[in-house]
């Protein structure tokens, strides 16, 4: 089994085992065999004058043959039952989640109320760990401010994902928070999908100034296609620390009021069956993607099956190659007298 295993074969069977019974036969054949005389028998007046000769090496080697006869019958009745090496094969069947992420980078995601950096960083570092612990689902990313653009298309090469979450900054748009088109521009991505689930998690720190399009209607619009949305505000309650380029001093800190438009947040995820939360810290942030990937897991079904393979050729073929062996023996290199 060793061998069969290293083979990356397993779970040896016979189909027609009754057939190993005829290997009984074997020890049989050795012991009359041995007994009987493959010499032949010629009559002679008297043997005294032969008694000191030496036999012969074919006399002395003759006593393999019926060990030769017993290996034909051990290998044709192992081929007769019918010898199979299963491989233990799976199938996986999923049913994948199509997920887009969402990442406000108006300068208010500058504020340092989130360890160990700043808003942006943090959401950036907790989406990593997001989708580093996906399997089977294709995942996007859409970055908006004043405006809102596809930073990477659905995929399912994550460390292409990662890299493009790595180079989403703060001023790569211009100011300004357009929720509404973010997730119109994440919704024009998703609504083709086939995928089992559809799922958008919009992170932000503000409320909708920008754009053509409300995030209320947006999310009626990603309900028509079965996309839910789970909405993340992200800063803590009351006032946070927003730092400031002061031309002579250098960096300076400001204090500002967190506003977040937790009421359209909250709307928006309500209209297409998903949930708001609110991260007031990097734990809570954390916490909070936990969550949406319990609820959001990739259905998988895995099929265990064993496909065989015939093995009595093998042995069919040693049978005959002793049953050769046996012939050429007795017949040619022994030279059997009838």
């Amino acid at each position: 089994m060793n061998l069969l295993s290293t083979l990356g074969l397993s779970n040896l069977r016979f189909v027609n085992p009754e057939f190993l019974l005829l290997m009984l036969l074997a020890p049989y054949i050795v012991y009359w065999g041995l007994r009987k005389d493959y010499g032949g028998r010629v009559k002679f007046s008297s043997l005294d004058l032969l008694g000191d000769i030496k036999p012969s090496w074919r006399t002395q080697w003759r006593k393999i043959l019926p060990f030769v006869r017993a290996f034909v019958i051990v290998f044709l009745s192992i081929a007769m039952a019918r010898p199979q090496a299963g491989r233990e094969e799976q199938k996986v069947y999923t049913e994948g989640v199509d997920i887009i992420l969402i990442l406000d980078t108006s300068t208010s995601m500058r504020a340092e109320d989130f360890k160990p950096q700043n808003r942006l960083g943090a959401a950036k570092m907790v989406a990593k760990e997001f989708v580093q612990g996906r399997e089977n689902d294709r995942i996007g990313l859409v970055v908006f401010a004043g405006k809102s653009f596809t930073q990477c298309p659905l995929t399912l090469d994550y460390g292409i994902i990662l890299n493009f979450i790595d180079q989403t900054e703060i001023g790569m748009i211009e100011d300004g928070t357009a929720i509404g088109m973010a997730i119109a521009n994440a919704v024009n991505r998703l609504k083709d999908s086939k995928a089992k689930s559809k799922v958008i998690i919009l992170l932000t720190d503000g409320r909708n100034n920008r754009g053509e399009i409300d995030p209320v209607t947006a999310a009626k619009l990603a309900n028509t296609f079965d996309i839910k949305i789970y909405s993340i505000g992200a800063g803590k309650r009351g006032y946070a620390l927003y730092p400031v380029d002061h031309p002579f001093f250098g960096k300076q800190y400001q204090r500002m009021p967190v506003e977040i438009d937790e009421e359209t947040l909250r709307e928006v995820a309500r209209i297409t069956g998903g949930k708001y939360f609110r991260a007031t810290d990097t734990e809570k942030l954390r916490g909070i993607y936990k969550e949406i990937d319990s609820m959001e897991k990739t259905k998988i079904e895995v099929k265990n099956f064993m496909r065989y393979k015939e093995l009595f050729t093998i042995f069919l073929v040693i049978a005959g190659l002793f049953l050769l062996l046996d012939i050429w023996l007795r017949y040619i290199v022994f030279k059997k007298i009838p």
